[in-house]
């Protein structure tokens, strides 16, 4: 299966080479991977941003604990979830599903509401922890999708939230840096290609019961 053959084949790359660029038509295959994730309700309450501007990728890489992959990979993508979750989203998405299914938004008005009772139950901090998560899930079909097209990539946590929002200014779009990934293509020197994969063993991994 080719699948896990180009798993085996990704790593966490740590250097990047800045003269090699993502061509325009595998973007549009990455961006349509991500568009397919998975989400709870199928809401997608975040937003995806490929930063390729250099000058605004050197103010992000300080506060990226100065990580040379933000300035030198092909594309910085920020997956930044929705803090603040308003029943017009809810009602945009219904009426996204009407559209494409054909169907009356009065008849999916029962699920519209069931979807905003269930996060009425949570406060606004559960909400922002939540669709943050959302976002990883996104992330995942983006790593997948880079080793399927043999395109390298590294997931980061290591940065200032808040200093991303700042520079990008996404707190006043009610939206919040969750997770980075850099993508490109590996640079030649990187030492990190030579290290052989570590996994925990697959009968500690997993349970049968």
């Amino acid at each position: 299966m080719e699948l896990i053959e180009n798993l085996k084949w990704r790593y966490a790359t740590k250097k990047f080479d800045p003269n090699k660029k993502i061509s325009s038509a595998d973007i549009e295959i990455i961006k349509e991977a991500v568009q397919l994730s998975v989400s709870s309700y199928g809401l997608q309450l975040y937003k995806v941003l490929f930063v390729e501007d250099k000058a605004l990728r050197e103010q992000l890489k300080p506060a990226s604990w100065g990580q040379g992959q933000i300035t030198d990979a092909s594309h910085l993508v920020v997956f930044c979830n929705y803090t603040n979750i308003q029943d017009e989203q809810i009602d945009d998405f219904v009426k996204l599903v009407a559209d494409t299914r054909q169907q009356k938004v009065e008849d999916l008005q029962g699920y519209g509401d069931f979807v905003k009772s269930k996060l009425a139950e949570k406060s606004d901090a559960e909400k922002a922890n939540w669709t943050a998560r959302q976002t990883y899930l996104a992330l995942g079909n983006l790593l997948t999708a880079c080793a399927e097209l043999k395109i390298d990539a590294c997931p980061m946590e290591g940065f200032e939230s808040e200093t991303y929002n700042e520079i990008l200014g996404l707190k006043e779009r009610g939206l919040n840096a969750a997770v980075v990934a850099t993508i490109g293509y590996r640079a030649e020197d990187d030492s990190s290609q030579q290290a052989a994969k570590v996994r925990r063993p697959v009968e500690e991994l997993f349970e049968v019961i």
